[in-house]
């Protein structure tokens, strides 16, 4: 994001002439005292594409009626703009007023937003004129009277309607203008739902906004395949990679996307790694070879590992993939045994990083007792406990449900969940359904899910084309990726059809909904949002996927409308819904919201050998412990990465939120974008969990998106001190 304040002095003799040529535009009174100044913010950037912001500041005399305009210089041109209309020839742009936001008082502000695409460069406009009087921050008067204004009354001063007369657009960020124009009071909300309902309980959070969905099965390739610029604004949370060494070749490529060698880009954007381990063999489903050549090769995969020191990201290794049908049981005897000799050789070796499975290809309540039965008797039970969902996500709560309700009657303690491989081919391109399945893992507790692998390696399973364009279903994670605060309970009208999922920040006051799986005219209703003041902004966009490799500039725009909030309920009508697309709905307060995210939650970050923990007394009431590890071989190192997004380059303050019972200070190391390290000193506070006390420290950082790690121990940093638990960081 780039926030750009401008302010140039031209002559009021423009406005002179303008009025004197009888043109039908705005115009200031005769004598009237001119001045204003343009705010330009570019609020999101994305691979051939950028939303702005642009709020007028009149310091000048009132103004009935305003035409604001600008020349681009680099060719950008604007595709969607709300809250006005516009026109663009060639470079110049005009944009007039929607008239119910035509009148700007002394002190006043009007603001409209708008998508446009870029190409090369992005440079800010240094030229804007409002009414024919250029915007320098100072105020012009007139030292004689001005010709007297057109006869023909401007467009602008007609009364102005409830809502924008034309369909605004939505900025494809989750943050949409952060200074909305239209009267604060707004217009009346329906006051009866329309077809299906999603209820979203804003009032009623229940997990940390972790992403849990954003993961792919060879997301990744060597090469930084796809380029990091698609990848930050996700949010990536892990994803299953092939073994080191791998031979796997799916669809006949040649093999790729080994975990090892596309570590450096997952850590660079915050991911983790499964490593899927027989994806050694180049076959699939896999051709048994002997337990000699089996074990040999698990041998050489875990010491590969454990001597990538750099490689501090992987967080599971998948001992086998969808043994219900691969496993060769005539060769190499009962999987259950196999499993055990597989678990303890890897043991061995790791007894640290987490084992994932069975990971069969479907969930099979008496295929799972039999496995959960024998490994409990063995003493190997996965730390992660995974399946596959590739058929529909109808059956995704169903199946979570009965799982947990085996694993309490076997005597197991809850495990995690992971479903490596979600979507079957027709639906892993299809936004719409994307959302019914994001929304069933998020309710069900799910701690990763990611994309199944059909096509192509290296392009987040269909997320991105030629490297770094998004396609439709992009947008869908990015809306998820924007998401901040804690995920709050959805409620559809049952496990078919409508569904969608939702995150309420509190700090900002801004709700988040992403939903889909259904035609027609439906209804989203809020509830508890009473604290978002007595009106509220609801921008309205969606998108749709036409294929894998057709880019996807921009979500498309629906409405950007103010409404009255009775109470702290609200209904909002999503009109002609396709079953194949998703919707966004942002709710925030008309007043306004900060024109960035400043405060990350450390349970939203990317934790690495850390707990997420909550109290009431934490921000958004979850906080990260147990940050032990510092090791010399650093496979076992214990951090919190935090992927920020600011406006402009430059040196921001930090406060850190922390608690440190530990009765001296501790050290944690600060490194951004895998740059040098500084070192955070946490003061002794009042107990462990008990949070208000915070440390300040200045971190410089890139317009755009950043990684910020603090550590106990990382490579290149010599290691912290002591322990101190994480609640937040703030960028001022």
């Amino acid at each position: 994001m780039r926030l750009f304040s401008h302010r140039l002095r031209p002559a009021l003799a423009a406005v002179v002439c303008a009025a004197a040529a009888g043109a039908l535009t705005p115009a200031l009174a005769a004598n009237a005292a001119a001045g204003c100044q343009v705010t330009y913010t570019v609020n999101n950037e994305w691979p051939g594409g950028f939303g702005a912001n642009v709020s007028v500041n009149n310091i000048g005399d009132p103004v009935n009626g305003w035409r604001l305009t600008w020349s681009f210089t680099a060719g950008q041109t604007i595709t969607q703009l709300w809250n006005g209309s516009y026109t663009q020839s060639g470079a110049q742009v005009t944009v007039t007023d929607a008239g119910y936001n035509g009148s700007i008082p002394t002190g006043g502000t009007a603001s409209f937003g708008f998508n446009g695409s870029w190409n090369g460069t992005n440079p800010v406009p240094t030229d804007f004129v409002l009414n024919g009087t250029a915007c320098t921050g100072t105020v012009t008067s007139p030292s004689a009277s001005p010709s007297s204004s057109p006869s023909a009354s401007p467009s602008a001063s007609a009364s102005p309607s409830a809502s924008p007369s034309a369909s605004p657009s939505a900025s494809p960020s989750a943050s949409p203008s952060p200074t909305p124009s239209v009267s604060p009071s707004g217009i009346t909300p329906p006051a009866n739902p329309v077809g299906s309902v999603l209820t979203v309980a804003a009032g009623s959070p229940f997990r940390p906004v972790t992403h849990v969905a954003t993961g792919g099965l060879y997301g990744l390739a060597e090469n930084s395949k796809p380029a990091d610029s698609t990848l930050l604004p996700l949010k990536v949370n892990s994803l299953t990679q092939p073994a080191p060494g791998v031979g796997q070749r799916p669809n006949g490529q040649p093999p790729g996307g080994d975990s090892l060698l596309v570590s450096p880009q997952a850590t660079r954007v915050g991911a983790g790694e499964y490593i899927r381990m027989p994806d050694i063999y180049p076959n699939f489903p896999y051709k048994w070879v002997s337990w000699n050549d089996w074990l040999a090769k698990v041998d050489t995969m875990v010491r590969a590992r454990l001597n990538a020191t750099s490689a501090t990201n992987i967080v599971g290794w998948e001992l086998w993939n969808e043994p219900d049908w691969t496993w060769n049981t005539s060769a190499a005897g009962a999987f259950s045994d196999g499993w055990t000799r597989t678990f303890r050789a890897v043991r061995a070796l790791d007894a640290a990083t987490p084992i994932v499975g069975p990971s069969i290809s479907y969930y099979n309540r008496s295929w799972m007792s039999s496995f959960l039965t024998a490994a409990k008797a063995a003493n190997t039970l996965p730390d992660i406990i995974c399946w596959h969902e590739l058929g529909s996500p109808n059956n995704i709560a169903a199946d979570i449900a009965d799982y947990r309700a085996l694993e309490s009657s076997l005597g197991i303690s809850p495990r995690r969940i992971s479903i490596n491989e979600y979507a079957a081919t027709s639906e892993v391109d299809v936004p719409g359904r994307i959302a019914s399945y994001v929304a069933k893992f998020e309710r069900g507790g799910v701690e990763t899910a990611h994309r199944a692998f059909w096509y192509e390696y290296g392009t987040m399973n269909g997320l991105v084309v030629n490297n770094n364009q998004p396609t439709g279903t992009w947008w869908l994670y990015k809306w998820y990726g924007d998401m901040a605060g804690r995920m709050v309970t959805t409620t559809p009208p049952n496990q078919t059809g409508l569904d969608g999922f939702a995150s309420y920040d509190s700090t900002r006051k801004i709700v988040n909904v992403v939903l889909g799986n259904i035609s027609g005219t439906n209804t989203v209703r809020l509830t508890g949002i009473g604290g978002l003041g007595p009106s509220v902004q609801v921008t309205l966009e969606s998108t749709h996927t036409q294929s894998r490799f057709t880019s996807a500039p921009a979500a498309t725009s629906i409405s950007n409308v103010v409404y009255r909030v009775t109470g702290d309920q609200l209904l909002v009508i999503v009109p002609n819904m396709a079953a194949s697309d998703a919707y966004h709905v942002v709710v925030q307060p008309a007043s306004g919201v900060p024109s960035y995210q400043e405060r990350y939650e450390a349970e939203d970050g990317s934790v690495f050998r850390a707990q997420r923990l909550t109290t009431s007394g934490a921000s958004e009431g979850g906080y990260v412990g147990r940050i032990d590890n510092n090791t010399s071989a650093h496979n076992t190192d214990s951090y919190v990465d935090f992927v920020v997004n600011v406006p402009t380059a430059r040196t921001y303050t930090m406060a850190i939120g922390y608690a440190n019972g530990g009765g001296a200070t501790a050290t944690q190391g600060l490194a951004v974008n895998g740059g040098s390290w500084s070192t955070v000193s946490y003061p002794a506070t009042s107990g462990w969990g008990q949070f208000g006390a915070t440390v300040s420290t200045s971190v410089s950082l890139k317009a755009g998106y950043n990684v910020i790690r603090l550590a106990k121990g990382s490579p290149g940093f010599s290691g912290g001190t002591g322990n101190a638990e994480l609640d937040y960081i703030q960028l001022t």
